[in-house]
C-alpha cells in the first residue's frame, strides 16, 4: 500500500506545518510518514550560536518522534537518494522504495564548493548540520585546525567566522568570498560587519572563488589565495542532484519549481518548499520557509479532501538577523540597517520562541 501522504525532510517548512496540525486537531492520514537522515530536526537560525558556545546542541534541535506522533505520522530515519515522480515512489539509502499518493519535499540544499582531487586540507560542509556539528566537536575535543578558511559570502559565512572566533580562539581564521562580503544588504550593515571582523582579528579575502586545493593550499584557478588545515563550506545553496533526476521540472540549478500553490509545475501530487524548492519573489532563508510551513498546513489537507488550495504570496522584503557571536546581532530590513544588544536579545527570543513552539516532549 502507498502511504498516503509522504513528507521528505525536517526543515522549516514541515516543523510549522506539523505543529499547526498538532494544534489544530488535524490527524494525517493513516500510514503517512515522515522520512528525515536524523532523528531531531536542527535548527539554522541558532547553529552559529552553538559553535560560538552560546547554546548547547539540545537548544538548537527538536527531536522529531513526538512531534510525528502526535501528527499521526510514521518517522523512518534514513536519507532520501532517489525519486521517480511519474510511477510515485522514493528511493531510501538503505535500499527500501516507499510508495506515495502525496509528496511534500523540504529537502533543503548542501554548500557547493571547489573541485577536491587534494585531500592535503579537510572540507567540512555547513550542511548537513550533522556532520557539521560532529566535526565542529571534534576539534574542540582533540586538535583544532591552525589555519581554518571559511567559504561564503552571505550571512552565515560572516556568523560562522565569527561563531568559530569564540569557540577556537587560536586558530588563524580567514573569510574568503567569491563576490564582495553581504553582496545585496545594505550598505551600512555590511560597513557594520567589516568592522566586526577587523575587531575579532578575521582575515577577509573578497571577489576570490576557490577552485581547487593543492598541498594544504586553496587555489583561484593556478593563483594560490590562502593556505590552510580546514575549509568550511557556507558558499549558498546548491539542490540535491537526485531533484533534476526526479522527473520533477526543475531550474536550471535543479531546484524544483512551483507555483504559488507550493505545488510542482508538473506533478500537482507534489509540494516543495524552502531550500529545495524555485518560486519566483522567494528568496532561500528560513523567513520565507516558515511562512510557506503556514500554507503547506492548509493546502496538504485541502489536497486530501479536494478542497480549494490557498496561494502563497512572497513578501517584498523580509528581515535579516546575523548573530555576532557576542550575545549581539545585526538586522536588515530593506535599505535600512543596526546593530547591537538589543537587537541580540530580540534576536534569541525569536530563535528560543520558535524552538519552544515546536517541541514536545517525549
Amino acid at each position: 500500500m502507498p502511504c498516503p501522504l509522504l513528507l521528505i525532510g525536517a526543515g522549516h517548512s514541515h516543523l510549522v506545518a506539523l505543529r499547526n496540525w498538532i494544534y489544530n486537531g488535524y490527524r494525517v492520514p493513516v500510514g503517512s510518514v515522515l522520512v528525515s537522515p536524523d532523528a531531531s530536526a536542527w535548527y539554522s537560525g541558532m547553529m552559529p550560536g552553538l559553535i560560538a558556545e552560546r547554546f548547547t546542541p539540545a537548544e538548537c534541535a527538536v527531536e522529531l518522534e513526538p512531534l510525528c506522533r502526535a501528527a499521526g505520522l510514521r518517522l523512518v530515519t534514513d536519507e532520501a537518494v532517489g525519486l521517480r515522480a511519474s510511477e510515485r515512489y522514493l528511493t531510501l539509502g538503505s535500499g527500501q522504495a516507499l510508495h506515495y499518493d502525496l509528496l511534500s519535499l523540504n529537502v533543503g540544499s548542501v554548500p557547493p564548493g571547489p573541485r577536491i582531487t587534494d585531500h592535503s586540507v579537510k572540507v567540512v560542509p555547513a550542511k548537513p548540520f550533522a556532520g557539521f556539528i560532529e566535526q565542529w566537536q571534534h576539534w574542540q575535543q582533540h586538535a583544532p585546525p591552525r589555519e581554518l578558511t571559511i567559504l561564503g559570502a552571505g550571512p552565515a559565512a560572516f556568523e560562522l567566522a565569527l561563531a568559530f572566533r569564540n569557540s577556537l580562539p587560536d586558530s588563524a581564521i580567514t573569510l574568503i568570498t567569491g563576490s564582495t562580503l553581504l553582496h545585496g544588504q545594505p550598505q551600512g550593515l555590511i560597513k557594520r560587519a567589516r568592522g566586526l571582523l577587523q575587531q575579532r582579528d578575521i582575515s577577509l579575502i573578497e571577489g576570490m572563488r576557490v577552485s581547487a586545493i593543492k598541498e594544504k593550499v586553496l587555489l583561484c584557478g593556478e593563483e594560490p589565495v590562502q593556505a590552510a588545515d580546514a575549509l568550511v563550506l557556507a558558499t549558498g545553496a546548491s539542490a540535491p542532484a537526485w531533484l533534476a533526476q526526479s522527473g520533477l521540472s526543475c531550474d536550471q540549478q535543479g531546484f524544483v519549481t512551483i507555483g504559488n500553490t507550493l505545488q510542482s509545475e508538473n506533478f500537482p501530487n507534489v509540494l516543495a518548499s524552502g531550500d529545495c524548492s524555485s518560486l519566483a519573489g522567494a528568496q532561500r532563508s528560513g523567513v520565507y520557509a516558515v511562512r510557506q510551513g503556514s500554507i503547506l498546513a492548509a493546502n496538504i489537507p485541502a489536497l486530501i479532501q479536494g478542497a480549494a488550495l490557498q496561494p502563497y504570496r512572497p513578501q517584498s522584503n523580509a528581515l535579516a538577523l546575523l548573530s555576532t557571536a557576542d550575545g549581539r546581532a545585526l538586522m536588515s530590513y530593506g535599505p535600512l540597517s543596526a546593530g547591537g544588544k538589543l537587537i541580540g536579545k530580540w534576536k534569541d527570543h525569536l530563535d528560543v520562541g520558535f524552538m519552544q513552539r515546536h517541541r514536545l516532549t517525549s
